[in-house]
């Protein structure tokens, strides 16, 4: 057994839950969508399914990764989450400047339905096409959530809990408001969430990366605040120049 510093592990913790919710409320509109037109049976079925066979990659990466040297994993993981948290960001920044639409959860809600009410529907047994759906939607979205969960815990250090704990708290969310709403979440400001997601991977990505380097952080986890702060005056300074170049191209 080893102990855990929640005070270091809640920025993972945090960083964790967001990320997994933004990719939760995206599976939860398409897994409605498939119960209100094939069946919850399906939408449930496949759902389940899906989180299965994420929660075994989950509990065979993570062991696995520790398993590497910890600069060699802070390296590698680092680069990638940067990468992946700056391609969030880039949309986000795009959205918010209003370059590019934001994403519409009942748009897609209605497109989905309408797509599934062109398959035949099956009376007995297993719906295929239900099942197949809400199986990739949760598989796709969920293989994003996992990357992240385990690179933060490996490369972190002993953090794969903190950031289990804070995805599983995401999921708990999202499946208690389908419970209860039966509509697609479009309450929640998602680009807000991904603004937010796209500079806490960043921010983290980059630490790693200058750890797994052999670069000593000055003031060590407490340079995490001033990535952060770094990343987030990086982030409104391209909201506005894209959107006074957009308005500029409107005039």
């Amino acid at each position: 057994m080893f102990a855990i510093d929640w005070g270091h592990a809640a920025p993972t913790m945090l960083a964790g839950f967001l990320a997994s919710l933004v990719e939760f409320i995206e599976a939860l509109t398409v897994v409605l969508a498939v119960g209100a037109v094939r069946g919850w049976k399906g939408a449930l079925g496949g759902t389940g399914l899906a989180l299965l066979v994420l929660l075994v990659i989950v509990v065979v990466l993570g062991p696995a990764l520790t398993r590497i040297p910890l600069d060699v994993v802070q390296l590698g993981v680092g680069t990638l989450l940067l990468l992946f948290g700056m391609r969030w960001l880039r949309k986000a920044i795009l959205r918010a400047a209003g370059v590019l639409a934001l994403h519409d959860e009942d748009a897609l809600f209605e497109k989905e339905v309408a797509t599934l009410k062109g398959f035949a529907r099956v009376t007995q047994g297993w719906d295929r096409v239900a099942v197949a759906t809400s199986f990739k939607i949760t598989m796709v979205e969920g293989i994003e959530v996992v990357f992240i969960i385990v690179a933060m815990g490996a490369a972190g250090g002993g953090l794969l809990i903190p950031a289990s704990i804070g995805a599983l708290a995401a999921l708990l969310l999202v499946v208690a408001l389908g419970l209860v709403l039966h509509k697609p979440v479009s309450t929640i400001p998602e680009n807000t969430l991904k603004f937010t997601v796209g500079v806490l991977l960043s921010t983290f990505g980059t630490f790693w990366v200058g750890e797994g380097a052999g670069l000593e952080w000055p003031g060590a986890d407490w340079s995490l605040l001033g990535l952060l702060a770094g990343f987030l005056a990086a982030a409104f300074g391209a909201v506005s120049m894209c959107r006074a170049r957009r308005l500029a191209g409107v005039a």
